[in-house]
């Protein structure tokens, strides 16, 4: 009988699942799944995977029959110590702070780049675990009240105008 698209991906989960579990080395199930995916037949697929288990292995016949006394049991194997990978601190982060740090001696001209490195650098902290967070928000806090600050500044320079009109 012919092979289906759908018969052949159900051998290549087997095949997969062969090689999960160590059964096939990397070699030969590179071969397998090329056959799998050229095969014509039924009877051509099942030669692929005619020697691994194609469902559920149970689990019961690797427990002993008598328990082992913990005496006899192998050492766990010690891990060395390793150290941890040093943590970066976002750049973008450092950025937001040191232009949100400088709004008042540019009067405001970094207040604009504060936020949108602030907003930039929590979207990275989240995605990549780095540290800097705390200074996102500082630049991103500085960012917003100085542009608040001119926001108001131009609103009451207009109404002062309007109403010496």
């Amino acid at each position: 009988m012919r092979a289906s698209h759908a018969d052949r991906e159900r051998a290549v989960d087997v095949l997969k699942a062969g090689f999960a579990e160590g059964r096939l080395q990397q070699t030969e199930y590179e071969q397998r799944i090329g056959r799998a995916y050229e095969a014509q037949t039924h009877a051509e697929l099942q030669m692929l995977v005619a020697d691994l288990p194609q469902g559920p292995v149970p689990q019961a016949q690797f427990i002993p029959q008598r328990p082992v006394p913990a005496t006899f049991m192998p050492m766990p194997m010690q891990m060395p110590m390793q150290m941890p990978m040093p943590v970066h601190t976002n750049s973008s982060a450092t950025g937001s702070l040191v232009c949100g740090i400088m709004t008042p001696v540019t009067w405001g001209l970094t207040a604009i780049p504060a936020v949108i490195l602030g907003h930039k650098a929590r979207a990275e902290i989240r995605r990549t675990g780095e540290r800097g967070d705390g200074q996102a928000i500082t630049g991103l806090v500085l960012g917003w009240l100085a542009i608040g600050g001119w926001a108001l500044f131009l609103l009451v320079f207009i109404l002062s105008a309007a109403v010496n009109l």
